[in-house]
């Protein structure tokens, strides 16, 4: 079974309304894991910690921290829900904060996917190739989680305790320059989930704005919930 829980990111209006960004070409986050609580995930299942970007068609574009039942773990480049990259060169670990981007590009018909270790450094680079009909505009940022139990109807304990920071999404600088990238904050979260009426063996909480960089951090934990955060709505 399939579940997933988490928030839509906005900015609020002039009139103190929630929406997405116009003309939105990138989005990012840090992740940080703060602990490991441990395997608890059944046979041949996994879960997800999202970086999900929607473009206009509501094509899903993703790079996402993925936990096994095998103890592989690692991040993974998704599109339109298939797996099309795992970044063997940089990998999650404990202390470790990792900034996650993804990065549509109208002019060269690729999407990239950025991945850097910031306490080591290291850094790694997808890019996927598109074909003309996809259209390179973002519709909605998703962060969350995700769970696929194959054992069961339930979602199961969650593997990391993690700090999400530094929600922001990108928009062109120079229209003839689409490397040339100006990150924004986001304000808002909006609750979402797929509607089973069950309740997560999770928390999202501690969520604020930080006064360093104005951008939105929470974190993600053990508890119960049966949504996603609001923030700001």
């Amino acid at each position: 079974m399939h579940f997933w829980a988490g928030s839509f990111c906005y900015v609020l209006d002039k009139a103190q309304k929630p929406r997405f960004p116009n003309r939105v070409i990138a989005i990012s986050d840090i992740i940080t894991l703060v602990e490991d609580f441990g395997n608890q995930i059944p046979d041949k299942s996994w879960m997800l910690y999202l970086l999900e970007l929607f473009n206009i068609q509501n094509v899903a574009i993703e790079l996402n921290l993925i936990c096994q039942f095998d103890n592989q773990n690692y991040f993974e480049a998704i599109f339109q829900g298939v797996n099309q990259y795992r970044f063997g060169q940089v990998l999650p670990i404990v202390s470790h904060s990792y900034s996650r981007q993804i990065i549509m590009n109208s002019q060269r018909q690729t999407i990239s996917y950025l991945l850097e270790d910031q306490n080591s450094k290291q850094t790694e680079r997808f890019e996927l190739s598109m074909n003309r009909q996809f259209v390179f505009e973002g519709l909605n940022h998703f962060t969350g989680l995700e769970w696929w139990n194959k054992m069961g109807n339930f979602p199961y304990p969650i593997r990391y305790l993690v700090e999400l920071s530094q929600l922001v999404y990108g928009l062109a600088d120079d229209p003839t320059d689409l490397e040339s990238i100006t990150y924004r904050p986001y304000n808002a979260l909006i609750p979402k989930n797929e509607g089973s009426d069950k309740q997560y063996p999770i928390s999202f909480d501690n969520v604020r704005i930080k006064k360093d960089d104005g951008c939105i951090c929470y974190n993600v934990g053990s508890g119960k919930c049966s949504t996603g955060l609001t923030y700001n709505y």
